[in-house]
């Protein structure tokens, strides 16, 4: 395994390290980030992985990008939420734009998930093209229904794009665990297995080919037009969100003033 670039994560102590990991093929580049204890999409985390996805894009030939972890337990954990809610414009400064650079990537993209990818983890690897699922440990899930934390409209959208709609139920409304052998099942991942099956997956589909025309990234941009719309669009999606909490207090007065005028009839019988 060749060693290409590595670049630091200041506030961790951690890295990403670019390698080939085929033995046969150096047009496969795998991106792994090791950012302690569980690679949380910090800002220092996200400026390292985009730079990383400038390099590789401005600096060596077009392949297939995978990206894994680290670290054995996580392959994200996630936002560091609080740090994500003190920091002025985290989400279209940087959350969307790692989504959005994923997203229209001019390469196929993999995401090799070694171990648990819960909330902002597994929304990042839904923005890569393919999963592949370690089969024997590790959960996908999306659990903010769970510490009351609502999903904003680019988080939901990719689900909607990639899931059928009673999987994407599933995830969003039950917040359920997925091993890997459920994600597969279901489709949201795409394969089973560690390096050497993600190796095998790029070759059995010929992605190191698709790149070559030069318009992978156009037709990704077209493939998925309505969540790139969503992501960048965030102004209208936050004056979108106000209207209907807006909307949500007249109904909710209404409501109240009904259920009161029932319960004084009520009393009057």
């Amino acid at each position: 395994m060749t060693t290409l670039f590595t670049l630091p994560i200041p506030s961790t102590n951690g890295t990403i390290t670019c390698t080939n990991p085929s033995p046969t093929n150096n047009l496969i580049y795998c991106l792994t980030f090791t950012s302690p204890p569980d690679n949380r999409l910090t800002p220092t985390f996200i400026d390292a992985f985009l730079l990383a996805l400038d390099i590789l894009e401005h600096r060596y030939p077009k392949g297939v990008l995978i990206t894994t972890s680290g670290i054995p337990k996580f392959y994200s954990n996630g936002l560091d939420l609080e740090l994500a809610q003190s920091t002025e414009g985290f989400v279209e400064k940087w959350l969307w734009k790692i989504f959005r650079r994923l997203l229209t990537y001019p390469m196929p993209t993999i995401s090799l998930l070694n171990g648990h990818a819960f909330a902002g983890g597994l929304m990042l690897a839904m923005y890569h093209d393919y999963r592949i699922q370690n089969p024997h440990k590790g959960f996908l899930c999306i659990n903010e229904l769970e510490f009351g934390v609502p999903l904003q409209a680019p988080m939901m959208s990719i689900f909607r794009e990639k899931l059928t709609p009673s999987v994407f139920r599933s995830v969003v409304l039950e917040a359920r665990r997925f091993p890997g052998p459920e994600a597969l099942k279901v489709g949201i991942v795409d394969g089973l297995g560690g390096m050497e099956e993600t190796l095998g997956f790029v070759e059995q589909r010929k992605l190191v080919k698709m790149p070559e025309t030069g318009i992978y990234g156009m037709m990704k941009e077209e493939m998925y037009r309505h969540s790139l719309g969503i992501l960048d669009g965030h102004e209208g999606n936050v004056e979108w969100r106000g209207r209907v909490e807006e909307g949500k207090k007249r109904l909710e007065e209404v409501a109240r003033r009904e259920v009161e005028r029932w319960e004084r009839s009520r009393n009057k019988l």
